[in-house]
């Protein structure tokens, strides 16, 4: 099938868990290595796979065969993360894979709502905000879409290939803790210093509130920041030592989205 045309992406799904595992090739006293020689033969087959189609990206899944391990990552660079693509859920799920797994190697679609798993409607570019901390994608009919959301779609993808060297290759930064605090906020860092993208959403929208801020991290302290789309200037040690505004929440699960850039 590789052969037959000219392919550049296989996803590679684990949906089915070893369980009650046996094997006629192995005495009974020999049958716990059953489950590590599966693994070395998927090693092994990959290893060939990877070998004569170096052009083609094997996006491994986490489910099921449960293969997200870092041996794993030296086949399939690039994971799916989780079949839960609610936004909300993401946040928490995402926080946890960034302890131990790069920004790149994270599978994230933008898909439909309510979602397939939750039942929750979460706001278009939300979920576009959440997706981008990772792969980035779409998992939906673009058929349905109306048309605000097409050009939505058109202006997600546009913004992602703008940001998509910074989210892969600058520091990344756990502002808020998802499962603890009103808001999942995380930023990129240029590795100079000389931008950032603040990104996520805040959880609920509450009357008569004032507006939470957060610390940014990894600037310059003396060199001076514009916020995009704006006049406001600020210098870097103010926002990592003052932080910066969110926006009001209106609604439910509000996107949060701020690029600065060194003046």
């Amino acid at each position: 099938v590789l052969h037959s045309a000219d392919i550049s992406y296989v996803k590679w799904d684990m949906n089915r868990s070893i369980s009650d595992w046996y094997t006629q090739t192995l005495p009974a006293d020999r049958q716990g290595e059953m489950p590590h020689r599966y693994v070395l033969g998927l090693y092994a087959l990959l290893e060939r796979l990877t070998a004569a189609f170096p052009e083609v990206l094997f996006e491994g899944c986490s489910g099921g065969g449960g293969r997200f391990d870092a041996g794993m990552l030296y086949y399939c660079p690039q994971i799916w993360c989780s079949d839960d693509t609610d936004a909300r859920e993401r946040t928490k799920i995402q926080y946890g894979t960034s302890f131990f797994y790069p920004v790149s190697a994270v599978g994230s679609h933008v898909s439909t709502v309510p979602n397939h798993q939750t039942g929750r409607i979460t706001p278009f570019e939300t979920r576009a905000v959440t997706a981008m901390a990772g792969s980035f994608g779409y998992e939906l009919d673009l058929n349905l879409l109306s048309d605000a959301e097409k050009q939505a779609v058109t202006e997600q993808i546009q913004q992602f290939k703008a940001y998509g060297p910074l989210i892969h290759n600058g520091r990344y930064y756990r502002l808020t803790n998802p499962m603890t605090d009103a808001e999942a906020i995380w930023a990129f860092a240029a590795q100079d210093g000389s931008e950032i993208l603040v990104q996520g959403m805040i959880f609920h929208a509450e009357a008569n509130t004032l507006r939470h801020q957060v610390k940014l991290r990894g600037l310059c302290a003396e060199k001076q920041y514009r916020l995009d789309g704006t006049e406001q200037v600020y210098t870097g040690a103010a926002l990592m030592a003052g932080g910066v505004l969110l926006p009001k929440a209106w609604g439910d699960y509000t996107p949060v989205s701020m690029h600065f850039t060194e003046v």
